[in-house]
């Protein structure tokens, strides 16, 4: 099968390949020692190893609790924050079926949101997963009492466990300790894993089953892209290159990179991007401020700051070779809408044209524009782009000189709610 390519055809104004090269020549001993095969409990790095996260007897007891939610269920509540319930999301948005209603909460404390996600649950068969690496962030905490609550006096506390599955980590944590008492199916959250980090392990890998996609497929396509990553030389790796051109263009002036994308359908991985560089990188007073359009309806929006404001961003496009799919312009005699020139034409070609013009009148324009090209929207292929941006990740954070897995600011914020939570009456 073909891979995800990286295509930097469009940044030779921009950076030389005599500049690229001797980047790459002074991180050469710091890359080629982020490239060596991660030994076991290596903190942070758990996530390298995808049969170590995602084991055989693993996999069965996911497939298994799986088929049981999609027999069973007409509502499967996601509750978890951040990498908790991104990866997953990200996925189940773009390519999950309808058989069981997905709902997301856990991830923020308003209760309008939650009036909401509760007023669908009346009569309705409920399955929940709460995933939470050590139970202490306040929002899946407390919207976890919430559901598991409702559930208990809907359902009695022991077909309600049941019904329950605790992700956590099973080193006697509190969310460990609950689900021993009250019955709940317990998958792990690995210790050695962060939460943007996690799609690919139980974290992601249930809720993803749930919604009907093939799991084996997803990994095999992280594993394709891991095999590629670790047997490339470091100039024509991509995960490395990557990650070496933002540190440049990051050195340039250019504070702000775009992962810009013309399928909806990567609307949500592109908020796992977004968190997964944001929080990785985000520190130190260091970093590049990661945001996402979604074009072709942000170039109307966005589309004018990007082609004639300050030169302080780039963008990286998620090209989707093949869109799956046709829609043909309706054929009409007569152009009383003026838009004779596009009759008869497919979708598919309309939008693979807004793409190819927008590179080229952003490129053009004066901002640095990468490409990474994706054959097709399927498990496989997000496998691929899940294991590809969380390497490039590693590895432009460390030539940052940053650690690309805690996130200390995030700490910051929950201190101070919590010590005004515990004061305040």
């Amino acid at each position: 099968m073909k891979n995800i390519t990286l295509d930097c055809s469009r940044l030779h104004s921009y950076i030389s390949n005599d500049e690229l090269n001797q980047v790459l020549t002074e991180n050469k001993a710091l890359i080629q020692e982020i490239l060596k095969p991660v030994k076991e409990n290596s903190n942070d790095l758990g996530w390298v190893n995808i049969d170590g996260i995602a084991n055989h007897e693993l996999l069965a007891d996911i497939k298994e609790k799986a088929k049981e939610i999609r027999e069973k269920a007409d509502v499967f509540l996601l509750i978890g924050v951040g990498g908790s319930n991104q990866g997953a999301r990200a996925l189940i948005e773009a390519l999950g079926d309808s058989k069981v209603e997905i709902l997301y909460t856990g991830n923020n404390l308003s209760p309008n949101y939650l009036h909401k996600i509760m007023a669908k649950l009346d009569g309705k068969s409920i399955y929940a997963n709460v995933i939470a690496k050590n139970f202490a962030t306040l929002e899946p905490g407390i919207v976890f009492r919430v559901i598991r609550n409702y559930m208990e006096k809907r359902y009695g506390e022991e077909e309600a466990g049941k019904r329950i599955i605790a992700t956590g980590s099973l080193n006697n944590s509190s969310l460990e300790m609950l689900g021993r008492k009250k019955g709940y199916t317990l998958l792990p959250f690995p210790l050695d894993v962060g939460g943007r980090y996690s799609v690919l392990s139980a974290v992601g890998l249930l809720p993803i089953a749930v919604a009907g996609i093939d799991i084996d497929e997803l990994l095999q396509g992280a594993k394709a892209i891991k095999n590629r990553i670790h047997t490339q030389e470091i100039t024509k790796n991509d995960a490395v290159v990557y990650g070496v051109i933002r540190n440049i263009l990051l050195s340039k002036g250019y504070h702000i990179e775009i992962l810009a994308h013309f399928e909806p359908l990567f609307t949500y991985f592109s908020k796992w991007w977004v968190q997964l560089f944001g929080e990785s990188e985000g520190k130190a007073g260091k970093g590049i401020y990661p945001t996402a359009c979604s074009f072709s309806e942000d170039l109307h929006s966005l589309g004018q700051y990007i082609q004639q404001g300050q030169r302080i961003l780039f963008e990286t496009f998620l090209n989707l070779e093949d869109q799956g799919s046709q829609y043909i312009v309706p054929h009409e005699e007569s152009d009383d809408d003026g838009f004779k020139y596009i009759d008869s034409k497919d979708f598919a070609y309309l939008n693979k044209t807004a793409y190819d013009a927008t590179v080229q009148a952003h490129s053009s324009g004066g901002v640095p524009c990468v490409v990474l090209n994706v054959p097709q929207l399927t498990p496989y292929y997000f496998g691929q782009l899940f294991y590809f941006f969380e390497y490039a990740c590693y590895i432009s954070g460390s030539v940052l000189r940053i650690n690309p897995f805690d996130q200390p600011g995030v700490e910051a914020y929950k201190e101070k709610m919590f010590a005004q939570l515990k004061t305040k009456k």
